[in-house]
């Protein structure tokens, strides 16, 4: 299986590939639109700002790719952000393919937040056999609302979406390879999607 992981200058990207060695799979890191195309599943990363992030992917017309990529794409944390509409964070315009405006947290709690919290009402294979309020880990200042490709919830001063999916795109607004044994899980479930 060819898995890539898309390369932007993110910040995360050795952890996840530990991760995928860990569940015994090889990923290569690649901005090239040809070796995305032919990857099995792709994973789109995110530690970043959502505006400077956006101007590189547009800069490698991956902006363009991404949307239209068939093969199952699994967008982490910032990557899940610049699948919505739009993100508050830098006034971004995102890759529209989930149909939400990612905002900031109010002012009357601490971002960011970091750490550990509990995901809820799990409605995808995703999930496997993954309970609800298991645990997750988390560092985000901006979130996705609820609306209809929410597939599971988080809470911090509100509830929010903690995974999207919509055909073939999914999201996480976690870091499932710092997120121990259920995070393993969440890649597994992904990377055995057909």
């Amino acid at each position: 299986m060819k898995i890539v992981i898309i390369d932007y200058g993110a910040g995360n990207i050795q952890s996840i590939k530990f991760a995928m060695k860990r569940l015994g799979f090889e990923a290569v890191l690649s901005d090239d639109p040809k070796e995305i195309q032919k990857a099995d599943k792709v994973i789109f990363p995110g530690v970043g700002e959502a505006s400077s992030t956006m101007t590189k992917l547009r800069a490698s017309g991956l902006d363009s790719l991404i949307p239209n990529l068939e093969q199952p794409v699994l967008g982490i944390c910032l990557g899940m952000q610049l699948m919505c509409n739009s993100s508050e964070e830098g006034n971004t315009k995102g890759l529209g393919i989930f149909d939400l405006d990612v905002v900031k947290f109010p002012d009357s709690v601490k971002v960011p937040q970091i750490g550990w919290n509990q995901i809820e009402n799990l409605k995808s294979d995703l999930f496997g056999e993954i309970t609800d309020k298991s645990h997750i880990y988390l560092v985000h200042s901006f979130y996705a609302p609820l609306g209809a490709d929410t597939i599971a919830t988080s809470e911090y001063a509100l509830r929010y979406s903690a995974a999207l999916q919509k055909d073939n795109f999914y999201g996480v607004q976690f870091h499932p390879e710092k997120s121990s044994t259920v995070g393993n899980n969440i890649l597994k479930n992904f990377l055995e999607k057909t």
